[in-house]
């Protein structure tokens, strides 16, 4: 149970960040008993792999606060969340932390499974937020951009560690997202609603 609720948490951090959660277990493996990553996913914690993911999340941070870039960030990390959340599923659900003593007994016979687990995770969350961003651009002028992509990249942090310390509380994260991606269909629906009603009041006039 653990090792789904860390992998899912890692998997959905990467959604709205590709970096944080692979630099986080790469820290917190290199500097801390957090987590004690298998052989298969040592590198992570390798220095030169630090450094790459923490240039690549400063692009990533920079990137995703501009009206515009964000929405090119948002259409060539596609590839690049879900390919992130199915390493950090991986990576996470095998991986020794304070919480999983035994990874090895959830996912030992099939290693792609939390790969490909972790990759539709990443890409539902993407999907999500790459719907969401535009939305909120457009109410608000581009001025919500760079205040929600901090809150994204905030709950991202907040993510990854909570999957390796404390995973029962990615459930509420898992509740939370599902709150809010209701409210955003509905929201969606009720501005479509609207659009058409004056469309069609136009067409009367």
């Amino acid at each position: 149970m653990f090792e789904v609720l860390t992998g899912t948490g890692l998997a959905a951090s990467a959604g709205l960040n590709a970096y944080i959660p692979l630099l986080t277990m790469g820290l917190l493996a290199r500097y801390t008993d957090a987590i004690d990553l298998p052989s298969g996913w040592q590198w992570l914690g390798n220095g030169w792999v630090i450094g790459i993911l923490a240039v690549l999340l400063a692009i990533e941070v920079v990137a995703d606060k501009v009206p515009v870039v964000d929405h090119v960030n948002d259409v060539v990390q596609t590839v690049v969340r879900p390919t992130a959340g199915g390493l950090a599923f991986g990576a996470g659900s095998s991986s020794e932390t304070v919480t999983v003593s035994d990874p090895g007994s959830f996912f030992s016979s099939h290693q792609w499974v939390p790969v490909v687990t972790g990759v539709l995770i990443a890409f539902g969350v993407h999907l999500l937020k790459s719907a969401a961003r535009p939305v909120i651009n457009a109410t608000t002028a581009g001025v919500g951009a760079p205040v929600a992509s901090t809150a994204e990249d905030a709950t991202s942090v907040v993510m990854s560690v909570v999957a390796i310390l404390l995973p029962v509380l990615v459930l509420a994260f898992l509740v939370g997202l599902a709150f809010f991606l209701f409210w955003f269909l509905r929201r969606r629906s009720d501005r479509r609603r609207r659009r058409d009603a004056a469309r069609g009041a136009g067409l009367q006039v």
